[in-house]
């Protein structure tokens, strides 16, 4: 059964490397790194216990290989079908790759009972494992060529073999430091960023490979490593090159995790040298010189069963094991979720369209349908997709009209622009030539006029706003799966929309324009909020009799001096203060501006003036602030939601452009194509799962 499960995951990596999609699924898989002078390859090698890895200088990984060791029983026929589950190989305590019917003296020799298959070349087994290098090396240039660039596309190899323990490792490139020769400038971060793709997985067991006679501290594996798993809970540590440590040094403070401790361990390895790989010595004798290595040396004769290649290969496999059977049911319930989703997203996508007339009629009626029915939802808040976040649709128009537009034209005071001396100008100019008697109703009709056209500019914005507040409905509408689907739609539901839009700002313009307009050519002072003639007189009475009281009229020059002084007779006596020259006629200055202080009559009118123009201008502000809002809405707002369907229709519904409008993306088809292929892959993996 444990073999089985390993098998299992086999099986579901293939299934996605099939059919060419990227696995979605986190699956149990062990992930090997290391420098590239840590040894990475030959532990590998004699694991698997053949030669069967590109050799040479600089990057020899330069995609990531996924590979599947399976059990393979002696006496089976060889076809690719794996070991029974109930079967595991016969391993002694001191190799995985001593059987007595199996002859290893040569690493190149060709067995009947071992071989590989590549995923990229279905059905083809290779005896000689010299062919499976050269197979690697021309599928790794198939793909990135011959210079040091790397691709994190992996290659798919299973090899059967009876010698091997059934168990899946994923080899990827060494860690480099310093480019050379033809490498990439940035190959260190190209490199790191691939194998941290694998290793953050939480799936992922890390078999960080280290040189034991170099600092533990600067491996750059285990460096990795505690990035993503700074506990070390899922990290095993390998140690090679044990054998060439200073004599009197060994590496049993590390096994015991008193330096970097892990909570899988390290395993110490020997593996073959330089030399012994160019006089192609046999990984068998290999082996047999680790154990001996092992069994003899001072530091870990006593330990020597857990040290070395086997046991490192049954501590893999029994890992590998035992985290897949805690994931399988997490497993089990990502897959079926995954395949829900992407059934859901084929199903949005649609099937491809067809050269029924009919059937695209129907299509584009059902769009403009919809769009339209969201766009009235939208605005009236009764859409499915109201959002908790922020305001939408119809709920950001009322924050224009109740916030932005009221607040703005509640604080508009007539007091920013009219000072006291424009008011006393225009009661002047009001009256002509004949002195007033009276508070002129011209100068407060001239004043208040001025302050209600300045109404109109904030209120234009205001139809602009909610104009900008259609437009952002439109686009959020057309970020619709649909539209992504026909960008040619899109953009002529766009340039429709848009020209309906601007259309119906024309008519709303002018009726907002003529609100303003109406309220500017009849001052009704009959208004029943309108403060009184009387009430203004004895309200401006008492604050200039509580002004006199405070003592704020003791000047040199008061109103009521102003109006006794012998000095200042004349009408505009307060006008001016300068000296005149007795009996000397002079011409008045080019331009007049009242000046000087106020005379009580004056100070009274002026103050009058304003406390009317106040009242009223309070009136004339509140009904902007509401009628504005019902005339956009009316012209604009309403007329959209009760005309647009039927602008729509009478632009696009047309026969001789239905082609055009449902000529579908090519980012839709190509996920359509990606889609089914992950669902091909999600359901071959469904039904692998649920058989186990």
């Amino acid at each position: 059964m444990d073999s089985h499960l390993i098998k299992t995951i086999n099986k579901l990596q293939d299934a996605f490397s099939t059919v060419g999609v990227q696995n979605p699924i986190d699956l149990p898989q062990i992930v090997v790194i290391g420098s590239q002078s840590s040894g990475k390859s030959s532990v590998l090698e004699n694991i698997v216990g053949r030669d069967f890895l590109p050799r040479g200088t600089g990057i020899v990984t330069r995609r990531p290989l996924i590979l599947q060791l399976i059990n393979k029983r002696d006496g089976l026929t060889t076809n690719s079908a794996p070991a029974s589950a109930t079967q595991s190989p016969k391993l002694s305590k001191t190799t995985s790759h001593s059987n007595a019917n199996v002859n290893e003296s040569e690493n190149n020799e060709q067995n009947m009972n071992e071989w590989g298959e590549f995923l990229h070349l279905p059905g083809k087994k290779i005896y000689d494992f010299s062919e499976i290098r050269k197979e690697i090396e021309r599928e790794t240039e198939l793909k990135v060529g011959k210079n040091a660039g790397i691709s994190d596309q992996p290659i798919n190899l299973r090899i059967f073999s009876p010698n091997v323990l059934t168990l899946t490792l994923v080899d990827l490139p060494g860690l480099t430091k310093v480019p050379v020769g033809d490498q990439p400038k940035d190959i260190e971060r190209l490199i790191r960023e691939m194998i941290l793709k694998y290793i953050t997985k939480p799936n992922a067991i890390i078999l960080a490979v280290t040189a034991a006679n170099t600092d533990l501290a600067n491996s750059d594996g285990l460096k990795l490593a505690r990035e993503v798993d700074p506990e070390g809970v899922r990290t095993i540590g390998v140690l090679t090159k044990v054998d060439l440590m200073d004599t009197g040094t060994d590496v049993i403070d590390i096994l015991a995790g008193r330096v970097i401790p892990l909570r899988l361990g390290y395993v110490p390895v020997v593996n073959r040298g330089q030399r012994d790989i160019e006089t192609n010595k046999a990984i068998s004798k290999a082996l047999e010189s680790e154990k001996q290595f092992f069994e003899h040396h001072p530091s870990y004769k006593s330990k020597a069963q857990y040290c070395g290649t086997p046991f490192l290969a049954r501590k893999l496999n029994m890992i590998l094991m035992h985290h897949i059977r805690n994931t399988l049911p997490e497993i089990k319930i990502k897959i079926a979720a995954s395949l829900q989703k992407y059934q859901a997203e084929l199903a949005q996508l649609g099937d491809p369209l067809g050269d029924d007339v009919t059937s695209h009629s129907n299509l584009v009626l059902n769009i403009i349908t919809e769009f339209c029915s969201e766009f009235r939802t939208i605005i009236d808040g009764n859409s499915n997709d109201l959002s908790s976040f922020e305001l939408s649709g119809g709920a950001r128009i009322s924050y224009v009209f109740h916030d932005s537009f009221k607040d703005a034209i509640t604080s508009m005071d007539p007091f920013d622009q009219i000072k006291d001396v424009d008011i006393r100008t225009i009661m002047y100019n009001s009256s002509g030539s004949s002195p007033a008697l009276f508070v002129g109703s011209t100068a407060f009709e001239v004043l208040v006029k001025q302050q209600i056209k300045r109404l109109e500019d904030p209120s234009l914005k205001c139809v602009n706003m909610i104009y900008d507040e259609l437009v952002r409905i439109l686009n959020q509408l057309l970020q619709r799966q649909v539209f992504k689907r026909f960008p040619s739609l899109k953009e002529q539901f766009y340039s429709t929309v848009i020209s309906f839009f601007k259309a119906s700002l024309v008519p709303t313009n002018k009726l907002v324009q003529s609100i303003i307009a109406a309220e500017a050519c009849y001052i009704n002072t009959a208004h029943p909020d309108f403060i009184s003639g009387h009430k203004a007189m004895a309200k401006v009475q008492e604050k200039y009799n509580q002004k006199n009281s405070l003592g704020l009229d003791k000047r040199a020059n008061s109103p009521l001096d102003d109006t006794t002084s012998s000095s200042n007779t004349g009408f505009f006596g307060s006008f001016f203060t300068k000296k005149k020259k007795p009996g000397v006629l002079e011409n008045p200055p080019p331009v007049l501006k009242a000046s000087g202080n106020l005379s009580e009559r004056e100070y009274m009118e002026t103050e009058m003036i304003k406390l009317l123009l106040q009242s009223y201008y309070a009136i004339v502000k509140r009904t902007v602030a509401d009628l504005v809002p019902k005339a956009i809405m009316l012209n604009l707002v309403n007329h959209a939601k009760d005309e647009l369907q039927r602008h729509l229709l009478s632009e696009l519904y047309k026969k001789d452009v239905f082609e055009e409008l449902l000529k579908e993306s090519d980012m839709t088809l190509q996920r359509r194509k990606e889609c089914k292929k992950m669902i091909e892959a999600l359901t071959k993996a469904d039904e692998i799962i649920n058989s186990v």
